[in-house]
């Protein structure tokens, strides 16, 4: 298990590290700039424009690479090295999954603080200050409910990340030389986002029903309905990991 934490690790870095040091370094100029009050106005406000941009390009990066770090599980030759690690195929893939939500929760998480100390530069104001002031008009009630929330963003984020990696392990196992076996897959994942979006009118106790046209929303308010939806998204992320692992306990094609 701790070879293949190094196995996609190394090909994680590949693929995002570059993009990564980017922003960080851009990040880095701008906000030390700002501090020091070195920077015009003009140009901190198109340091937060190029944050901003940074944020999505990031995403849209972190999302490639996930699938590109799935693919290489059962593509050539990286395939080898998955292949030849003597461990259950569910130690392989909750490697696989630990590695890739750190480096895409860690990411993210520094290029949205960079963005955030950006934008609190250019009004003038200091983060400490910002930061504690905020925390210091919260409730206890308050800060759990924001704690549910981060949570809650953390299980929903897993459970797409496990929808990619199901969707790539049904192309190489059940749809493998199925006709259009890339679009079967991709309707595979939309099948188990819209399973699982279905399951989510448990909490229409606990909120409130919006309806749309043909959209359905559902408005938790409560602190017992945000665990409630923390839990039926931490179940629904389980079973497609039950699910992904044993696929890929079948016979596997690289």
């Amino acid at each position: 298990m701790k070879a293949h934490f190094k196995y996609v690790l190394r090909t994680g870095l590949l693929l995002r590290g570059g993009m990564f040091a980017i922003i960080f370094v851009m990040d880095l100029v701008f906000i030390t700039l700002g501090s020091l009050g070195l920077l015009p106005f003009a140009a901190h406000v198109t340091a937060v424009s190029l944050g901003g941009l940074a944020i999505a390009a990031m995403m849209a990066v972190n999302i490639v690479c996930d699938v590109s770090i799935a693919g290489c599980m059962f593509s050539t030759p990286e395939a080898y090295m998955f292949a030849l690690v003597p461990s259950p195929r569910w130690r392989i893939l909750l490697s696989s999954a630990i590695v890739m939500a750190a480096m895409d929760i860690i990411t993210m998480a520094v290029v949205i603080t960079g963005e955030v100390w950006l934008s609190i530069n250019i009004a003038g104001e200091s983060i400490s200050k910002m930061v504690w002031g905020a925390f210091a008009g919260m409730g206890a009630s308050e800060v759990l409910y924001g704690f549910s929330l981060l949570i809650l963003m953390i299980a929903c984020y897993l459970f797409f990340l496990m929808v990619i990696m199901f969707s790539v392990t049904a192309k190489k196992s059940i749809l493998y030389k199925k006709p259009a076996s890339g679009l079967l897959a991709l309707l595979f994942g939309i099948a188990c986002v819209y399973i699982g979006s279905l399951l989510w009118f448990v909490l229409a106790p606990f909120g409130s029903v919006s309806a749309y046209g043909a959209f359905i929303t559902i408005t938790v308010s409560s602190q017992a309905g945000l665990v409630i939806a923390v839990l039926l998204t931490l179940v629904e992320t389980a079973g497609l990991f039950a699910l992904t692992s044993r696929l890929m306990e079948r016979k596997m094609n690289i």
